[in-house]
């Protein structure tokens, strides 16, 4: 047997207090939810197989080395399990963050053709030791998969009770997401459909897969705890962040009716000396079809363009998209914000702090968002997805900066491109020494998304027909790279000229500015589940 967990030490060298050794709650109760459905009801049935979301854990072993900041982790198992329920896999968690955690529990009163859904293991392996945690790989009947493994301080083999495993038709495959600590990850379906347990697996020094462990996944197609729209509507308005601006923004988003009603322009390919008014709802965009080249929007013509780039705070909205994920156990709801522009990139190249880059980065329209990601069994925010440029991260609730009172959270919109922080700061892209600026910063100038939003996505909502133009928000425009570069860097000695060139012909056209925008329904975060 390989010890495969790894850790610098055990041993503890001082009395301090961990993070988790804090439990974590959201800073107020949640409301009461609109009445409706299964949503918020504690309980979830995937087509015979019931499953309660447990939040409370008893602490099995704790490694104080290694893993983020290097305060190690920690080993549990859900406690109390509720009566006629049954264990699925322990969970783990880093030490550097408040005890914030779930995992879920089963019982099932089915028994169908295909016999029980439930079993107990016919044996365990051992398949690693940490000091006093001993984990235990359950080998399932015939027909059955292990969800999760048992940890134990002792290293007896755990009572065959301990732990259920499911019949294969409940099941699907997992991956591994992101890392606890060495060697250990979280196990996650490997799709939007499948349903996560909240376990955790062992890597192998290969980084394969050394515990052949699997999700749930729903077979219930009504997905019965999905919210519907009164509770989307009463949950957002619960968790609505507040997007705070850099001081120095100049430009703001609006509403797309804003937009459109301040001169808006639609461009058709060969007819572009005969450009159309965007109609304020939008009704005159083309529907459908592909992103084709054919249409475009832009600013009105001047004087008004310059006075409409800037955007307008007041009428500015958060638009909802909202998607179930991990098999409808989970919802996302998207928060998307419209700005008519965005501003020019600024570098940091070397010892020079910020470079402005010109022209480089403008572009006509700009779409961004954030995603609350809520449980559908308790009806409590989890995580938020912060859009980045090309990419984002998800945060855990336990790591929001909550504001305003009340359970919602701060989000920081970077200087001019507008991609989403949960922290003011500078985050530099690219690389430490040669990198775009992202500057985030709170000031005055704050939208609150929970006084102007809209539901225009998800099931059975009405969509606008705005949401459904699938051309460009933006025209293209090719900028003179190799002057702006010149104008920018004129300065910079010639090493951090040709890194500075390096780091802008890497960019992304739409980062870049030279490619017009897409709307929300055609950016690949718009499905399945954001990673």
């Amino acid at each position: 047997m390989d010890n495969i967990l790894r850790s610098s030490s055990n041993v503890k060298s001082a009395a301090v207090p961990l993070p988790i050794d804090t439990v974590f709650k959201l800073p107020s109760p949640p409301p009461t939810w609109p009445p409706g459905g299964g949503f918020a009801t504690g309980e979830m049935d995937l087509g015979g197989l019931q499953v309660r979301q447990v939040t409370t854990f008893q602490k099995i072993s704790t490694t104080y080395k290694g893993g983020p900041a290097d305060l190690g982790a920690t080993f549990l198992e859900p406690s109390p399990i509720p009566d006629g329920f049954t264990m699925l896999g322990s969970y783990a968690q880093p030490n550097n963050q408040p005890l914030f955690g779930w995992v879920l529990v089963a019982k099932t009163n089915a028994v169908d053709t295909l016999g029980q859904i439930l079993k107990q293991p016919t044996d365990y392996t051992l398949i690693s030791t940490n000091d006093d945690a001993h984990f235990w790989l359950p080998t399932p009947p015939d027909g059955f998969r292990a969800i999760g493994l048992v940890v134990t301080a002792s290293p007896e083999k755990p009572a065959l009770d301990k732990i259920c495993c499911v019949r294969a038709d409940f099941t699907d495959e997992a991956e591994t997401k992101s890392q606890i600590w060495g060697n250990v990850y979280v196990v996650r379906g490997s799709n939007a459909k499948s349903v996560s347990v909240g376990t955790f697996t062992i890597q192998g020094n290969d980084n394969n897969t050394l515990t052949p462990l699997s999700c749930l996944i729903n077979k219930d197609s009504a997905l019965s705890a999905m919210p519907n729209q009164a509770q989307i509507e009463a949950v957002f308005a619960s968790y609505a962040p507040f997007m705070y601006f850099h001081p120095r923004e100049k430009y703001l988003p609006s509403s797309v009716n804003w937009y459109f009603s301040n001169g808006a322009l639609l461009f058709k390919k060969g007819e572009e000396s005969n450009p159309v008014a965007v109609l304020p709802e939008g009704s005159n965009l083309p529907q459908g079809g592909t992103n084709d080249g054919l249409y475009w929007l832009d600013l009105p013509a001047e004087p008004d363009g310059t006075r409409v780039k800037m955007g307008d705070l007041p009428s500015a909205m958060a638009y909802l998209h909202f998607k179930p994920v991990l098999g409808g156990s989970a919802t996302d709801i998207q928060v998307w914000v419209f700005y008519p522009f965005n501003g020019p990139a600024a570098a940091k190249v070397g010892p020079f702090k910020r470079v402005e880059l010109g022209k480089i980065g403008e572009h006509v329209g700009d779409w961004e968002h954030v995603t609350l990601r809520i449980s559908n069994l308790d009806g409590i925010l989890r995580r938020v997805y912060f859009a980045e440029h090309g990419g984002g991260q998800w945060v855990d609730s336990s790591e929001l900066e909550f504001s305003g009172g009340g359970n919602r959270f701060s989000v920081y919109s970077s200087r001019n491109g507008h991609a989403a922080y949960r922290k003011a700061g500078l985050v530099v892209q690219g690389g430490d020494f040669v990198g775009l600026r992202n500057d985030a910063a709170k000031s005055a100038v704050v939208m609150d998304t929970g006084a102007r939003f809209a539901v225009v996505a998800g099931e059975g909502v009405v969509e606008p027909p705005w949401l459904n133009y699938y051309r460009k928000w933006g025209p293209t425009r090719s900028y003179d790279t190799v002057e702006e570069l010149k104008n920018a860097g004129k300065f910079l000695p010639g090493f951090l000229k040709k890194q500075l060139a390096k780091l802008v012909n890497g960019l992304p056209p739409e980062v870049f500015g030279e490619d017009g925008p897409i709307g929300p329904k055609m950016k690949n975060n718009w499905d399945g589940d954001e990673k």
